[in-house]
């Protein structure tokens, strides 16, 4: 919260009552002076001073008292901002360590994807050239990922990672602007890419049961066309299912790394371990393991509850 515009009130605040101060020293000075009048008998000057004694320290007074009722009237201000951005904070770190809870939860089912995607060797991102062993699948390779996908849809319930939604919590509260702009982003951009991977992966197994109709995994991949066209899908399936496993884990390490800062979470500055892209899912658990490792939310260090198990 920016507090420039009270900082900008103790000043004017300070400044009437140094005035006010002058103002009672100066009628202390023409006190002197009247009472040298009053010895030497010089009645016009005697009263024109007391006069202007008088009108100061009346003023500095008021000044003063001013002051004074305002200093109070900011220190209550300050004080009812700083209690309810408090409990503000308070509240809105309650509410991400249960979505934390409830992500954590969910990420032992990400085990199912890692064991699928990293059979052999790391997947990667078509994009980036190396698709791993995936693209090469065929015959009773591409038959058994068949049987394992189906297995995984029935184990994994991957729109449950949509419960990590750490901007939810930030409607209506104006902490959010304290937030470093890059790591907003990037919260942001993970949970686009966690929605859209959940929607995508319902469509790519839709497609994927299409494709192999009521054959069963061996028959086929017997067949040259259906096999080609069901190796599209499982390479699609593979493609939203690293985004998911990628973006999910990385919000739950945010959100366990914010946690662990407590009320002070708001002025962190991204951690390159953890925001920065990596080529393969398991150079981006490599690197940020020494930072997440040392972090803790309860019992667990926030490594521990990306529920990764290499194999």
């Amino acid at each position: 919260m920016d507090f420039i515009g009270v900082d900008k009130g103790y000043l004017f605040i300070a400044g009437l009552t140094l005035i006010g101060a002058v103002l009672i020293v100066l009628s202390l000075i023409l006190n002197g002076h009247v009472a040298a009048n009053v010895r030497n008998d010089v009645r016009h000057r005697e009263k024109l001073l007391e006069y202007y004694r008088n009108t100061l320290s009346q003023v500095g007074v008021i000044l003063i008292g001013i002051g004074i009722s305002l200093s109070v009237f900011y220190f209550q201000q300050n004080y009812q901002e700083r209690s309810r951005r408090a409990a503000e904070l308070q509240q809105i770190l309650a509410k991400m360590s249960l979505q934390a809870a409830r992500g954590a939860a969910e990420m032992p089912s990400l085990a199912e994807f890692d064991a699928m995607l990293d059979a052999g060797q790391p997947y990667q991102d078509p994009d980036k050239g190396n698709t791993a062993t995936a693209d090469r699948l065929q015959g009773p390779e591409l038959a058994a990922q068949i049987a394992r996908i189906k297995l995984i849809e029935i184990d994994v319930n991957a729109r449950d990672l949509e419960l990590m939604n750490i901007s939810q919590i930030f409607e209506n509260s104006l902490a959010v602007n304290d937030i470093d702009p890059t790591l907003w982003f990037n919260i942001v951009r993970d949970e686009s890419d966690i929605h859209y991977g959940v929607g995508q992966l319902a469509n790519d197994y839709r497609d994927f049961h299409q494709a192999l109709g009521d054959a069963t995994p061996e028959a086929a991949v017997a067949d040259p066309q259906r096999a080609a066209a069901i190796k599209r899908e499982v390479l699609d399936i593979f493609y939203d299912a690293d985004l998911l496993r990628q973006s999910g884990r990385r919000q739950l390490a945010r959100m366990c790394w914010m946690l662990s800062a407590g009320p002070g979470f708001t002025a962190l500055k991204p951690v390159d371990a953890i925001e920065a892209d990596q080529p393969t899912h398991g150079a981006w658990l490599e690197r940020a393991w020494p930072v997440l490792s040392g972090l803790h939310l309860g019992r667990e260090n926030c490594f521990d509850i990306l529920g990764y198990h290499p194999r």
